[in-house]
């Protein structure tokens, strides 16, 4: 597994429209939407994406922090290999990612970019 980077993270608040309006008001930075997201995006300089989402929008977890791994297929794989259960494949319009519980017992993510959607 070659971990390129932190990729994503991730936030699930009640105030998710007052966190949307701080990011773009207060931060200067623009949100996006991405097809098969819900959640309102932002796209650092560095490429890396904070995501803020509505309670259980991002599943049973307040938050989530995703690695970029550059084979998301491998690196599930290594996983399987140490008896780390990572969920299913999905993907949206700009990535590939698969979530996993950490022994520390939080929800982590592998994700890939799209071949389309590398920079």
């Amino acid at each position: 597994m070659r971990i390129l980077g932190l990729a994503f993270v991730g936030t699930a608040t009640g105030h998710r429209t007052e966190m949307a309006a701080f990011l773009r008001d207060v931060l200067a930075l623009p949100t996006t939407a991405v097809d098969g997201v819900e959640a309102d995006l932002v796209t650092l300089p560095d490429g890396s994406v904070f995501a803020v989402a509505s309670p259980g929008g991002m599943g049973d977890t307040d938050r989530t922090i995703g690695f970029l791994v550059d084979d998301l297929a491998s690196a599930v794989a290594t996983l399987a290999e140490h008896g780390v259960d990572a969920g299913p494949t999905s993907t949206n319009a700009e990535w590939r990612y698969a979530h996993f519980r950490a022994p520390d017992g939080h929800l982590y993510e592998l994700l890939e970019r799209r071949a389309t959607n590398r920079h």
